[in-house]
């Protein structure tokens, strides 16, 4: 194994690994699977699933189900309500997590070679395959690359803004801490685009993504480590945290171009 970070001695970017379903977890899984497989499964090419549940780190009670949906062929309104009724009549019943989301996409476009450095490096290196076709395995193994860090976190000023806009019309507190949250961690993954082509290291964990950060900006110390505590524990006030999420998008919006 390689001492370089989030690389194996190859030189490329640490596959999945295989554990098993967390014992809290596994009825939630099954249960996934079943709801969507059965009666879809000409429309269900493969469910994956990818965050703190797929990595076998999840927290009952406190962690997401983060699921990745990818179907054979586009969808009708009614699939797609029949798809979201599943969702939510999941995350009633399974109190385990706080959350569940569905990120959906096509078998087309997951094995289109324009999307590799999205879809491709996506399935590959994030997800876990716990039903149907494993598309991952279609693709051979990514290095490093500034260019796989733009195609899945590219989007980063504008998701920020939709979080602010997010919270700031949420009411209940315990949204507004999951939404705080969520955006504290797009936030974190998001300073990857900065990366330079040289260099060889990858994040695989938060605390990776923030340690390269303040190597390449060590002013900017304060406010990403702000932004680390809220993504394990979001306490600070909505005003207090709108204020850092805004500030720290238009600093970081800027250098992108600057690499």
């Amino acid at each position: 194994m390689s001492s370089v970070q989030g690389i194996d001695a190859d030189g490329y970017i640490l596959a999945m690994p295989e554990l098993p379903i967390q014992p809290a977890y596994r009825v939630l899984v099954q249960e996934l699977c079943k709801s969507l497989a059965a009666p879809a499964k000409p429309l269900v090419d493969g469910i994956y699933l990818y965050g703190s549940v797929a990595k076998g780190c999840a927290r009952p009670g406190v962690s997401d189900l983060d699921v990745t949906l990818i179907l054979s062929r586009s969808i009708t309104n009614i699939e797609s309500e029949w798809i979201e009724q599943v969702r939510q009549d999941l995350e009633c019943q399974h109190p385990e997590v706080t959350k569940i989301d569905f990120d959906i996409g096509y078998r087309s476009e997951a094995l289109a070679e324009e999307n590799a450095y999205r879809w491709g490096y996506w399935l590959k290196h994030h997800c876990r395959c716990v039903w149907g076709n494993d598309r991952g395995k279609h693709f051979k193994p990514f290095k490093p690359s500034r260019s796989i860090a733009l195609a899945v976190n590219g989007d980063f000023p504008v998701m920020l803004a939709k979080y602010a806009s997010r919270i700031e019309a949420a009411s209940s507190p315990a949204e507004i801490k999951r939404l705080q949250r969520e955006a504290a961690r797009k936030l974190l993954r998001s300073t990857n685009v900065l990366r330079s082509e040289e260099e060889l290291s990858w994040p695989m964990t938060l605390e990776d993504y923030v340690q390269a950060f303040i190597e390449r900006y060590p002013g900017m110390k304060t406010p990403i480590q702000f932004f680390l505590s809220q993504a394990h524990d979001p306490t600070a006030s909505s005003e207090t945290y709108l204020t850092e999420l805004r500030s720290m998008n238009q600093w970081m919006s800027p250098q992108v171009g600057k690499e």
